[in-house]
């Protein structure tokens, strides 16, 4: 009898899900049935394709109130925001479905006389997409639709913690016709995904978390030649110049550092602020911060919701602890919070000042509701402070002199720069990360490229 996996849900850590782990039979019974299923998909045509893909994500749309219900029992994110995932799944998968026919048309080359010539794009054959919890369907989406639309077929596995969301979206597939095998997921522990990493007949592994995790995908697919995406970590930085419409640099940042409670990969960790403007952000912003209401995500009142378990949280408020302990200072009083609960997954907000980079909270990814707020007084001392990371997914700049701020962008070491916005990723751009963040991309047209192959097609039509 197979394992089981256990989800509790970081609301009351009550048990939500319990599921069946995939045994290495399984594994291999799923990779062989992808095999046929691939092969008869890449005939099809690229308009088919779409067709499926969309009536897929109308059939996922359909049952939003029930995603919604799921995704905030699964991972605490407050219901009054947890459609907006679906809404965003939606959109994000209608863009790469249009995006295919441009991205995997042919490449035609000058006319040489006596010859054809132009290059295809070909599907890999399986794809294995490794999906994190903290946005399961937009990160999924991103490898999943285009990855199908390029002719492949695809297992997934979801984290632990939202295990709901493979069989949501192939029931949706279903619903859709797409043909059995094209889309299979499985519920896997650690050793069994580092055991499908290895199997020869994995083509791409797309897999997006934590930088340990991407050094595993590494490790098990070692001298394999496999084609690897990672999106890891963040400690993503902005910068509020002199210039800055203050209000809405505050607001903005804000929720690029609170929303969904600080788990995004590309929420912003640290902001850097100038002298002439810090003690009138940091005001601001302590004042915005307090307008939060901690509590039961099921709750639609609610507008920061638990972390996603104890331990995170603990993690969080140990670099709080150790930062005041070397000097920072904290502006908001936990007192004010009556959920902050120690020992569980409820955490109140914090915004530190008097901080350095000497201190994890200002180095080491929090991957919560925190965030550090230092004073410079340049633009080069902000540009040396935001490169000072292992890390480069995002970084943001808010000021109102545009060629000012692309100038600084030219310099930061990141996958995509902002200037006054953050957190937020535009299906039409590609989705990068830098030193540990990562590497290969998503999104875009670039993003079919790691899901297909370049064949030469050089025919000589005169004998």
């Amino acid at each position: 009898m197979n394992k089981k996996q256990i989800t509790r849900s970081p609301i009351d850590d009550s048990v939500y899900a319990e599921r069946e782990l995939a045994s290495k039979t399984d594994i291999e019974l799923a990779i062989e049935k992808s095999h046929p299923a691939h092969k008869a998909w890449r005939q099809t045509s690229l308009k088919q394709r779409a067709e499926i893909c969309h009536l897929m994500l109308d059939a996922f749309a359909s049952r939003e109130d029930e995603i919604a219900h799921q995704l905030c029992w699964m991972m605490g994110r407050p219901i009054r925001y947890a459609k907006g995932e679906v809404t965003g799944t939606v959109e994000r998968g209608r863009y790469m479905i249009d995006a295919a026919k441009e991205a995997l048309a042919p490449i035609e080359l000058d006319e040489k006389p006596g010859f054809l010539r132009y290059i295809k794009r070909e599907p890999l054959g399986l794809v294995f997409v490794i999906a994190p919890w903290n946005y399961p369907y937009l990160t999924a989406i991103n490898t999943l639709i285009p990855a199908i639309m390029a002719g492949n077929s695809v297992i997934l596995k979801h984290s632990a913690q939202t295990p709901l969301c493979g069989e949501q979206l192939a029931r949706a597939f279903q619903q859709a016709s797409l043909p059995d095998g094209v889309f299979q997921y499985l519920h896997l522990s650690h050793a069994d995904t580092e055991y499908m990493i290895a199997q020869q007949d994995i083509h791409h592994v797309a897999f997006t978390g934590s930088v340990a995790g991407g050094k595993m995908v590494e490790r098990a697919s070692s001298g394999r030649f496999l084609s690897i995406g990672l999106e890891l970590g963040g400690k993503d930085p902005a910068y509020v110049r002199a210039d800055a419409d203050i209000a809405y640099a505050v607001s903005t940042c804000v929720d690029g550092a609170f929303f969904n409670s600080g788990q995004s990969c590309c929420a912003i960790e640290r902001i850097y602020v100038h002298s002439a403007v810090f003690d009138d952000f940091v005001s601001r912003f302590v004042a915005q911060v307090k307008k939060y209401k901690l509590g039961r995500p099921d709750d639609p009142d609610t507008t920061l919701g638990p972390v996603i378990n104890a331990s995170a949280a603990d993690f969080i408020r140990q670099q709080v602890a150790e930062a005041v302990s070397a000097g920072a200072k904290a502006h908001i009083n936990y007192a004010d919070f009556p959920c902050n609960r120690p020992g569980t997954a409820y955490l109140a907000p914090q915004v530190l000042t008097c901080v350095n980079h000497n201190m994890s909270v200002m180095k080491d990814e929090s991957f919560g509701p925190v965030i550090g707020i230092m004073k410079v007084d340049s633009d080069q001392q902000a540009l040396e402070l935001m490169n000072d990371s292992e890390l480069g997914l995002t970084a943001a700049v808010f000021t109102q002199d545009i060629d000012a701020g692309i100038a600084l962008g030219e310099q930061l070491e990141t996958g995509t720069f902002f200037i006054n916005r953050c957190d937020y990723l535009d299906p039409a751009l590609a989705w990068t990360g830098v030193k540990n963040s990562g590497r290969g991309c998503t999104l875009s047209k670039l993003g079919y490229e790691s899901l297909t192959r370049p064949k030469s097609f050089h025919l000589k039509t005169r004998i």
